[in-house]
């Protein structure tokens, strides 16, 4: 699943059952962490959430203007779109 906020992008990757298995329990993985458990996405992505209930769900976010293949944040994208959402007219 994918999804936007206004400033991040989210991601969730279900783990199969043989892998989840494999996965630490109780923490935030690190990058090096969920690639060694065969999860491939783009670079950026952090490992923000325990989705307790279903822990072989993996919750993932970056900031909305990551470059995918260095993973850095495009100066002043995140305060465009700020900045374009605080623009919107207020109804009268």
């Amino acid at each position: 699943t994918h999804t936007n906020t206004h400033k991040h992008a989210h991601r969730h990757v279900v783990l199969p059952a043989e892998v989840a298995r494999l996965c630490p329990k109780g923490k935030l993985l690190s990058e090096n962490e969920w690639r060694q458990l065969g999860v491939q996405q783009s670079r950026g992505w952090g490992h923000y959430a325990i989705h307790r209930p279903e822990p072989h769900i993996l919750m993932f976010r970056r900031p909305l203007g990551t470059d995918p293949v260095t993973g850095s944040v495009a100066t002043g994208a995140l305060a465009s779109k700020t900045k374009t959402h605080n623009e919107i007219p207020k109804e009268k």
